[in-house]
């Protein structure tokens, strides 16, 4: 994990990262983290042309990729995020997450299915081409 540097803090002593950091912790460009910031999913603080991430931006961060990796939508990971509430118990939040997250995962086995029927499909082809350049050689 990269920890920010001395002068990379909040007045309040919050450590702060900086988009490259971020952007090498995560493997991804400054252009997604511009993206990410005008869809309005990351927040950063700004000093001048400066981005200084959070740890809650990082947090952040963590979860919008984590989304993308299962194949929500940024709009569905976006409604989850808003509804994070630091002085609740985020029940709302949880079962908003529970709800995207089983609409996706029926989307993704119905998926699986599919390449597996494909597989299948192919795999019959390829046993019968090879078949047929057995039949040829001999």
């Amino acid at each position: 994990m990269n920890s920010a540097t001395s002068q990379d803090t909040f007045q309040n002593s919050e450590v702060v990262y900086r988009i490259g950091e971020l952007s090498k912790e995560f493997d991804v460009t400054l252009r997604t983290l511009r993206f990410y910031e005008d869809k309005g999913l990351l927040s950063p603080r700004r000093i001048g042309n400066t981005r200084l991430y959070s740890r809650a931006d990082r947090a952040r961060l963590k979860l919008i990729l984590l989304g993308k990796r299962v194949g929500m939508s940024l709009l569905d990971v976006k409604a989850i995020l808003d509804l994070y509430d630091p002085k609740g118990d985020n029940r709302r939040q949880l079962e908003t997450a529970l709800e995207k997250g089983e609409e996706q995962m029926i989307i993704l086995k119905k998926e699986r299915e599919e390449v597996e029927t494909s597989i299948a499909e192919l795999d019959r082809s390829l046993a019968t081409v090879r078949g047929m350049i057995a039949s040829i050689s001999g």
